[in-house]
């Protein structure tokens, strides 16, 4: 899982960053609302926590954008020491996930995290999945097309599930990195630009197909599902 994490408290930055990173998820942080603004418009996560105060921008006001421009917008969890019923109404209404009231144990924000992800998330998928004339076995790392295999390296395998898992998504290179190479961002760029290619190539990912991938420029790719144009272009 990819998290972000913005808040102005150094403290509670460290003890949150400690239990989330030891749980094995992908963690950023920030220290204000702007620095998270700035990175939610060129990163994918999968669930950000967030101070309702911060400088810049405030966590409430981010949950409000977020929701209104993003094309796909992550489970926001507030965090904050505010206790009225009326406060969190107005969090939830505006498309907050969950709120939490400081001070809490870092185990039980982490909880939290894992249920919002949870509730975003798409149900459990099976073991065989098919998308239009694609099918996929995702213990045996086969992929076809109407019957035809198609042979796949493992990374290649792992990128192309990962876009038909989050068609019309959204991806950011630094959340394919972080899902395919464990976040391993020394991976030369040219790397993913390269297995995206052979992606494309091997399952034929054309309009007659029904799905391609498109380049979402300074921030990744989108998988999309497309009707048939007649034509052969990607």
């Amino acid at each position: 899982m990819r998290i972000a994490l913005a808040d102005d408290d150094p403290e509670l930055l460290d003890s949150l960053s400690q239990a989330i990173s030891q749980a094995g998820h992908d963690l950023e942080r920030f220290r204000n609302g702007t620095e998270l603004k700035t990175s939610l418009q060129r990163e994918t996560y999968d669930v950000v926590l967030l101070d309702w105060n911060m400088p810049g921008h405030t966590g409430l006001a981010i949950v409000e954008w977020a929701v209104a421009k993003l094309e796909r917008p992550p489970a926001f969890i507030l965090i904050t020491s505010r206790t009225g019923k009326a406060d969190i109404v107005t969090g939830l209404k505006a498309g907050a996930t969950d709120y939490v009231v400081k001070p809490e144990m870092a185990e039980v924000v982490l909880a939290r995290i894992e249920a919002a992800h949870r509730r975003q998330a798409p149900p459990q998928p099976d073991r065989i999945v098919s998308f239009g004339d694609y099918t996929f076995d995702r213990v045996l790392q086969k992929a076809s097309l109407r019957g035809e295999e198609i042979t796949l390296t493992n990374k290649e395998f792992e990128l192309s599930l990962l876009f038909f898992d989050n068609l019309n998504r959204p991806l950011s290179r630094g959340y394919i990195f972080a899902e395919i190479w464990g976040g391993a961002l020394d991976v030369e760029s040219r790397t993913l630009d390269l297995h995206v290619s052979r992606v494309r190539s091997k399952l034929q990912l054309r309009p007659r197909n029904g799905f391609a991938i498109q380049t979402v420029f300074g921030f990744g790719y989108r998988m999309d599902e497309i009707g048939d144009t007649g034509g052969d272009g990607e």
